[in-house]
C-alpha cells in the first residue's frame, strides 16, 4: 500500500476503528495497540463512543511511532470499518484525505458518502464471509488480520496482541477462554493472508515500556502517594479508576468503598482523613458539583484529601463520553467564601502517575484539599510509554505527638509556614473540635473578627508560601539552554499538552522557534515563576478546549500574561489538532504580511 510505514514516517501512523455495538471496535483497538509495542513502537489508543455510556457504535483509534506519542495527529492513515452503522457520528474525529486507505467489508454496502467525499483510496475485504470460516470467528479480528498486513505488521505482532488483551498476560489485559484466544488468531491469520510478511523477525521483547490507561495512572499515582482509603460513586469517566484501584488498595491493606452518592462519598473521605489515612475520591463534573459543600469543610478543618475528576463534555449530564476541559473555573472558583485550596492537572498519560502521586503528598503536607483534573481523552486512553517518573520528595502529614498532663493542644494556632499539626484521634490531650465554623486556634467555634481573618490568613498563606519547587509546569523548548529567546510561546494545560507539544515542534522546524508552557500546579498559580517562563516571546497564545477560554481569563485575572496574548479555546468533542494550533500561532504574521 501506499500509506508511510511507521519505520520510515516521523509522525508514525495513525489507524481508527469503528463499528456497531457488540462489534468489537475497542477490542481490535487495544489488540493492534499491544500489537505495534509487541513490535517495538511507542503508540497512544484513543477511543470514542455514541451518547450511549454504555452500548451503540463505537471507535478506536491509534496511532504509533518510533517516538513518544501523545496526539492523534492531524488526519489518519487508515480507516477500518466492520459497519457502515453510525459512522456519520465519528466523521468529524476522524480526518482522512487522498493519501488515506479505507478498509471496509463490501457485505456491509458502500462506502457513505461522507467518507467517499475525502477522496480515500477503498480496499474492500470479505470480512463477513471469512469470519464464517472460522468456528465463533469474529469480523473484528479478521479485519484486524487484514489491517496487520496492509500496514506491514508482524502477524507475530498482532497474536502476541490477542495473547496480551484476550488472554490477560499483560497490561490492559483481561483473561478470556483459551478457545476464544485461539479463535481469535485463526480469524488473524485468515484475514492476514498468505500474500503478508508471515516471517518477519520482531525485535526482543521489552520490559521497560508500559502499556497504561491515565485512569490507571491516576490509581498507580495515588497509591505511590500513600492512598489508604477512597470512598466513591461511580461515573464516566472516572469509574475505571475505582476499578483498576479495588483490588490493589486491599491487597495494600486499604480499602475502596461504593457510596450511595457523590456527598457521601466526600464525607467519607473527610472522615477517614481525620483519623489519619490518606484519602481520595474520583469523580467528574456533575460529581464534583455535588461535593463542593464537603470540600469546604475540609478546607476550613484543614482536613487533607484528593479529588481527581475526570471531565467531560458539559453542562448538566453533557456528553459523558467525551471529552472537554471545561470544568477549570468550577475547580479553582467553585467553593463559596474564601477556600484556598491546590488545583493540579497532569498534562500527558504517564504524566497521571507523578501528578496524582504530588497531589497526594501536597495534600498531606499542607493539609487542604487537591482537586486532580484530568479528562476522558487522558482517562480512558491508552499509551505505550517510557515508565514514568516518579516524585522523590518528602511531603509528610504533620502529626501532633501524646501531650504531657496538662499542656494545651491548639489544632489550629498559627505557625511560620501556616501548617500546625494535627492530631490523629485518641492521642493523648489532643482533643480538639473539628467542623464547618468559623474558629480560634484551639478549633473552639468563634464569630470574632479577629480570628475569622487570622484563620483566613493561615489556610491562604501555607499555599502561597509553600516552595512547589521546578515541577509547577512542564516545558518543552527549541533550545533548553535558552528560552527566552523563542519566537512564540504557547501557555497549555492538561490533554491539550501533546497537540501543542506537536504542533511547536513543526513551528520550530519551520524556523518559528516556539516553546510550550504545560502548567501543572494551577492554584496557587505561581506568577512569578510563570511570567519568566513566558519570558520575552513576541507572541503568546493560550490553547485549551473548552468554549470559555477559562485558561485564558484566569491568567488573565491573574495578571501573567502580556496584554498581546491570545485564546485559541475550543470546545469538545473534537480534539485540538496540531495544524489548528500553528495556524493560531502564525495568525498574527500573516496578517501583518
Amino acid at each position: 500500500m501506499d500509506t508511510p510505514h511507521p519505520a520510515t514516517s516521523d509522525n508514525g501512523l495513525a489507524v481508527a476503528i469503528t463499528g456497531s455495538g457488540g462489534s468489537g471496535a475497542v477490542t481490535a483497538g487495544s489488540i493492534l495497540l499491544a500489537a505495534v509495542g509487541r513490535a517495538g513502537y511507542y503508540g497512544l489508543l484513543t477511543r470514542s463512543a455514541g451518547p450511549q455510556i454504555r452500548g451503540g457504535e463505537s471507535a478506536a483509534m491509534v496511532r504509533y511511532a518510533r517516538h513518544p506519542v501523545t496526539c492523534m495527529g492531524d488526519r489518519f492513515d487508515v480507516f477500518v470499518a466492520l459497519d457502515w452503522n453510525n459512522v456519520s457520528r465519528f466523521v468529524d474525529e476522524i480526518q482522512l484525505d487522498a493519501d488515506s486507505l479505507i478498509l471496509a467489508d463490501p457485505a456491509a454496502g458502500p462506502v457513505p458518502e461522507i467518507l467517499a467525499r475525502s477522496g480515500a483510496r477503498v480496499i474492500e475485504s470479505p470480512f463477513q464471509v471469512e469470519a464464517k470460516l472460522v468456528p465463533e470467528g469474529r469480523i473484528n479480528m479478521v479485519a484486524l488480520g487484514a489491517l496487520g498486513a496492509a500496514i506491514g505488521l508482524p502477524i507475530e505482532a498482532l497474536e502476541a496482541g490477542v495473547e496480551q488483551v484476550l488472554g490477560g498476560s499483560g497490561a490492559g489485559g483481561k483473561a478470556k477462554s483459551a478457545a476464544l484466544v485461539e479463535t481469535s488468531i485463526a480469524g488473524l491469520r485468515l484475514g492476514y493472508g498468505p500474500g503478508g510478511d508471515h516471517a518477519a523477525t520482531l525485535p526482543p521483547p521489552t520490559n521497560d515500556r508500559w502499556n497504561i490507561s491515565g485512569n490507571e495512572a491516576a490509581g498507580l499515582g495515588a497509591l505511590r502517594g500513600g492512598l489508604g482509603f477512597v470512598a466513591a460513586y461511580p461515573i464516566t469517566p472516572a469509574t475505571e479508576i475505582l476499578e483498576w484501584l479495588a483490588p490493589r488498595l486491599e491487597r495494600l491493606g486499604g480499602g475502596l468503598l461504593q457510596a450511595e452518592d457523590e456527598l457521601a462519598s466526600v464525607n467519607m473521605i473527610i472522615g477517614s482523613s481525620f483519623g489519619g489515612v490518606p484519602s481520595l475520591t474520583a469523580t467528574s463534573g456533575p460529581g464534583l458539583s455535588l461535593m463542593m459543600e464537603g470540600l469546604g469543610l475540609a478546607i476550613t478543618s484543614e482536613t487533607p484529601l484528593v479529588v481527581v475528576d475526570v471531565q467531560r463534555g458539559g453542562p448538566s449530564t453533557g456528553i459523558p463520553t467525551k471529552s472537554e476541559q471545561s470544568d477549570l473555573n468550577i475547580a479553582v472558583y467553585g467553593l463559596h467564601g474564601d477556600a484556598p485550596h491546590l488545583v493540579l492537572a497532569p498534562v500527558d498519560i504517564p504524566d497521571c502517575v507523578f501528578t496524582l502521586h504530588w497531589a497526594m503528598r501536597l495534600a498531606e503536607r499542607l493539609q487542604t484539599v487537591a482537586i486532580c483534573l484530568s479528562d476522558q481523552a487522558l482517562g480512558q486512553s491508552r499509551a505505550l510509554c517510557d515508565p514514568p517518573r516518579r516524585f522523590t520528595g518528602e511531603l509528610n502529614r504533620l502529626v501532633a505527638g501524646d501531650l504531657a498532663p496538662g499542656a494545651s493542644y491548639r489544632r489550629y494556632a498559627a505557625s511560620p509556614d501556616g501548617v500546625s499539626p494535627m492530631a490523629i484521634p485518641g492521642q493523648s490531650g489532643c482533643m480538639y473540635t473539628a467542623d464547618g465554623l468559623e474558629h480560634g486556634p484551639g478549633g473552639t467555634p468563634s464569630a470574632a473578627a479577629s480570628d475569622h481573618a487570622t484563620q483566613l490568613a493561615k489556610r491562604r498563606d501555607k499555599l502561597t508560601g509553600f516552595d512547589f519547587g521546578p515541577d509547577w509546569c512542564e516545558i518543552s523548548s527549541p533550545d533548553p539552554d535558552a528560552r527566552p529567546a523563542a519566537a512564540h510561546c504557547i501557555v497549555t494545560w492538561g490533554s491539550a499538552t501533546g497537540a501543542c507539544r506537536e504542533a511547536a515542534q513543526y513551528l520550530t522546524q519551520s524556523g518559528h522557534p516556539t516553546r510550550v508552557v504545560a502548567l501543572r500546579l494551577i492554584s496557587p498559580l505561581q506568577h512569578d515563576a510563570l511570567r519568566t517562563a513566558i519570558g520575552p516571546a513576541t507572541s503568546v497564545l493560550v490553547v485549551e478546549q473548552n468554549h470559555g477560554a477559562q485558561l485564558f481569563r484566569y491568567l488573565h485575572a491573574e495578571q501573567t500574561l502580556p496584554a498581546t496574548a491570545r485564546s485559541l479555546a475550543r470546545p469538545g468533542p473534537l480534539p485540538l489538532r496540531p495544524r489548528d494550533i500553528v495556524a493560531a500561532v502564525l495568525q498574527p504574521a500573516t496578517q501583518e504580511a
